[in-house]
């Protein structure tokens, strides 16, 4: 099967004004990655794409990743970056059981709130996960997802917050996690990375990056 995910790494023009507005909008973010999937994809087109994105930060760059089955960068703005795009194909055929890795991911950890019983049948709110609640999160999401975590060093970035007329109202908690890992089910893994991990897909949260770990 040839149908592995595509990644594109688009590195962000800081003079591009789409850029500005984006960077600051995440619901602006979310409707320029959606151009790069095919159109005509139905209902829940973001799903249909196997779309997810993240922003990667440093001091003096901005990165911004997509993957999704199918991506056409030629779809960006003009000016809005220069772009690389490579299949995960062969990282897929990589991965095996005890493979240790090196992985980075930007999460939303939520729990759903208990009501108390004389409200039975209805649905609590969801809310946001932060500090060691996250963290412990983030722990059982991975071991589902075929990964024994090792180092997970957790750093807050800014969270996002829907705009616009039909937008939701609820304040995306994200936080990034950088650390090592072993594989413990590469076929769990393989769902997880195509698939994403937690709430917040929309707004740059669910993208798995792997690379193979150093050894000594």
């Amino acid at each position: 099967m040839n149908d592995h995910p595509q990644l594109a790494r688009i590195h962000l023009n800081p003079h591009s004004r789409d850029v500005h507005r984006d960077l600051r909008d995440p619901t602006q973010m979310h409707r320029t990655v959606m151009r790069l999937a095919p159109d005509d994809l139905g209902d829940a087109p973001r799903r249909q794409a196997g779309l997810l994105y993240r922003l990667d930060e440093t001091d003096t760059t901005t990165t911004l990743l997509v993957q999704a089955t199918h991506l056409d960068p030629t779809r960006l703005p003009h000016g809005y970056g220069t772009c690389e795009t490579k299949s995960l194909g062969p990282m897929f055929t990589a991965l095996r059981k005890g493979l240790a890795v090196r992985y980075r991911i930007v999460l939303s950890p939520t729990k759903r709130e208990r009501l108390p019983l004389q409200e039975k049948g209805k649905r609590g709110r969801v809310l946001p996960l932060t500090g060691p609640d996250a963290d412990q999160w983030w722990l059982r999401r991975a071991a589902q997802a075929g990964l024994d975590l090792h180092i997970l060093t957790p750093t807050a970035t800014e969270p996002a917050r829907p705009r616009g007329p039909g937008a939701s109202a609820m304040r995306h908690s994200l936080t990034r996690y950088d650390g090592t890992a072993t594989v413990t089910d590469p076929h769990a893994l393989r769902d997880a990375i195509t698939g994403g991990i937690g709430r917040g897909k929309p707004y740059g949260a669910g993208l798995l990056s792997l690379a193979p770990a150093a050894t000594a």
